[in-house]
């Protein structure tokens, strides 16, 4: 029976801890598991439950906000020996049997595979496949967004057709609520990024994994659900994104490819300030700022 290092990174997480630790033993059925929590130095009371819900579970306390790329390298230091690692969010919700089928699926050169991810009360699965970012796809995203640049691969990086979440499919990466990965991809990717304070860190994670031969690949057999975030209301997250998947393309190319790619993003934010988002408004600010890429802090 294969050994997995359940990781996850709480912060402040104490209302959704418990619907995850519930979920928790259905969704690993058939698995030798061990949980192991890496915590970002919660104001609440996310410790406390986890000792009072979870008295076997790993906890790994980082002493700051320290990111999550920083806390999942954390809780690795701690899990000991596995034949591969899931990574959850607290928010996401296994459904029966969902880690052992992901678990099944690294194989064939698979090194990260992720599930099928509902939101709460939807019967619709997530979008949650993507190609790596282009030009090209930034500029499709921006003058037509990136639900019907979708429908062509190279205009946009959100894969929309159905029938990649009906099969088996790989992707360049996913995002990453929840991912299985195998021991042998960790040993050869090494550490997690922790410049990337929050978001674009599976992004790169997912892609050196393909640098290193190792594919993400979706199980549709597979599912969860995720309760989401904020970053799709929250100026400040927002920002951090944008600015994030704009740091992560420089780090793969050129300086003149990375501003013809800045100025595609900055249109996309731009276009949308001007339909009245204040997330977006905040993201042009602060991408049409000099030097607003030497260094993206964390909130």
């Amino acid at each position: 029976m294969s050994t997995v290092a359940v990781i996850v990174v709480t912060w402040n997480s104490a209302p959704v801890l418990p619907g995850f630790l519930a979920a928790l033993p259905d969704g690993m059925a058939g698995l030798d598991h061990r949980l192991v929590v890496a915590d970002n130095d919660s104001a609440d009371d996310t410790v406390d439950v986890l000792r009072t819900l979870a008295p076997d579970a790993t906890v790994v306390q980082t002493g700051r906000n320290a990111g999550y790329a920083a806390g999942i390298n954390a809780a690795l230091g701690a899990a000991g020996e596995y034949d591969a690692v899931l990574i959850c969010n607290p928010d996401v919700r296994l459904r029966q049997g969902c880690a052992k089928r992901l678990v099944d699926s690294l194989t064939d050169g698979v090194g990260i595979a992720v599930p099928l991810l509902y939101e709460e009360g939807s019967a619709t699965p997530h979008r949650s496949l993507r190609r790596e970012s282009t030009v090209l796809r930034a500029l499709g995203e921006a003058l037509i967004g990136n639900t019907r640049a979708g429908r062509f691969p190279a205009l946009s990086e959100l894969v929309t057709d159905p029938c990649a979440y009906q099969r088996p499919t790989r992707a360049d990466w996913a995002t990453g609520a929840l991912m299985a990965i195998s021991a042998d991809c960790l040993a050869s990717c090494g550490p997690w990024d922790e410049s990337f304070f929050l978001y674009s860190e599976e992004t790169e994670y997912c892609l050196r994994a393909r640098d290193h031969g190792y594919a993400t690949r979706l199980d549709p057999t597979a599912e969860a659900v995720h309760l989401g975030g904020d970053s799709q209301v929250s100026p400040r997250l927002w920002t951090l994104l944008t600015l994030n998947r704009v740091r992560l393309y420089r780090r793969r190319h050129g300086p003149l490819a990375t501003a013809a790619f800045r100025t595609a993003v900055l249109l996309r934010e731009t276009s949308r300030a001007l339909l009245g988002r204040p997330a977006a408004r905040a993201a042009a600010a602060a991408l049409a700022r000099p030097g607003a890429l030497r260094k993206t802090p964390g909130p």
